[in-house]
């Protein structure tokens, strides 16, 4: 629930904002934490409905804006500014509406005695698990300028590589739509008339027209039902996604899959390597390097070898010794790994295993790029030939009779 609150600090400067609490008996204590007296408390508000909901999946913090955040919160500590007036000045400056109350609250906390990354993790839905350990290891050695440009750096990458693949799906998801639109309006609009000539000659039609005619007239006569059958189907995958079981399912597939399986297996190994490398240089121990990334990898697979890889650490096998075990983790990379351990340099061979991903998953995905436009243009060519031909051929084959 929100709430608006009228309140009084320390300095008795008067208050005010907003704090989500699940009663307002939790919303009081939370601003008492932060050193408030409060003067006025009262439920928001919860108008818009479904337009609403819509204008809040909108305003939301994205990759782009922690990144750019990350970058002016450690140019400001280089400048050895406090962290109090440093989240004021970005929360006066702050564009998005979400990201100003996030940043006024943050303020709120660090002045009842929160430390940062106390702050930070009163906000899970914006700053991740990875995100939040980072900055803790920061504050304990010292490091907290150098942690939030690691962390600007790296969302930089992730930024840019997610971007890309995005980019590259655009294209061909919008030709196919179109393609399936445009093949729906060709079998419920223009085949109809011309199934009706053909049938009048009564001539045998070759299975391909079959094929064509009898496609159109399920779509005609019962068009509803299977629009109704996709949406169906479609909604039962999103509710299976959304289950632990419909999840591993799903994520075991998308590294599975010919041509596109390779690319996503690249951008998780990219990330894997990269989380490690960045943590370790922020002087995160190990196992807790390893549980963060687990929790920040998206994927259900990857999850679950890391959750293992922690558990076999614990028990005093070596990080390579525990990646050997699964073929989902490269050769090449449980290899670098074991000379990066012997050497007592792990930090650096992750750093150079991340770039050496991050390069093959840019490399992966302009070839797929290459590839998407004649392939397309193979779909596109094909389905519209079978139709057009299950059509001219047998008003051929009427003509050439006639004479």
């Amino acid at each position: 629930m929100l709430f608006r609150y009228n309140a009084y600090d320390a300095a008795g400067q008067e208050r005010s904002g907003e704090i989500e609490a699940m009663s307002a008996d939790v919303a009081v204590g939370a601003l008492q934490r932060r050193g408030l007296v409060v003067a006025s408390l009262e439920e928001a508000a919860a108008g818009g409905g479904l337009f609403a909901a819509k204008l809040a999946f909108f305003d939301r913090v994205t990759t782009k804006d922690l990144v750019i955040l990350s970058r002016q919160i450690a140019t400001l500590f280089e400048a050895r500014i406090s962290a109090l007036r440093i989240f004021q000045m970005l929360a006066s400056d702050a564009e998005k509406p979400i990201l100003q109350r996030i940043l006024k609250e943050m303020v709120a906390d660090i002045q009842g005695g929160s430390s940062l990354s106390a702050a930070l993790g009163k906000h899970p839905r914006v700053f991740s698990a990875f995100y939040i350990n980072m900055v803790a290891a920061g504050e304990e050695s010292g490091k907290i300028n150098d942690v939030f440009m690691f962390l600007a750096d790296y969302l930089d990458r992730y930024y840019q590589v997610t971007a890309k693949i995005r980019g590259a799906m655009v294209y061909p998801a919008f030709i196919l739509t179109a393609f399936v639109g445009i093949m729906v309006l060709l079998l419920t609009s223009v085949i109809p008339q011309i199934a009706d000539i053909l049938r009048e000659t009564g001539q045998k039609m070759p299975i391909y027209t079959q094929i064509v005619l009898g496609t159109s007239t399920v779509l005609v006569d019962y068009g509803v039902f299977v629009a109704v059958g996709v949406i169906a189907l479609g909604f039962a995958l999103w509710r299976y996604r959304s289950t632990e079981g419909g999840r591993a399912t799903f994520d075991r597939l998308k590294i599975s899959v010919p041509v596109f399986g390779r690319l996503f297996k690249l951008l998780y190994l990219s990330r894997i390597a990269d989380n490690l490398h960045t943590m370790l240089a922020a002087g995160v121990p190990m196992v807790r390097v390893i549980e963060v990334s687990a929790s920040v990898v998206d994927n259900a697979v990857y999850e679950t070898i890391l959750e293992d890889v922690v558990e076999a650490v614990r028990g005093g096998a070596s990080v390579s010794e525990s990646f050997s075990r699964y073929e989902e983790i490269p050769g090449i990379m449980v290899q670098m790994i074991r000379v990066g351990e012997e050497a007592g340099e792990v930090g650096t061979i992750l750093k150079t295993l991340a770039v050496f991903y991050q390069r093959e998953v840019n490399s992966a995905v302009d070839g797929l790029i290459s590839l998407i436009e004649p392939a397309l243009v193979l779909i596109l060519g094909g389905g519209v030939g079978i139709v057009v031909a299950s059509v001219l051929i047998p008003i051929y084959n009427i003509a050439t009779s006639i004479q």
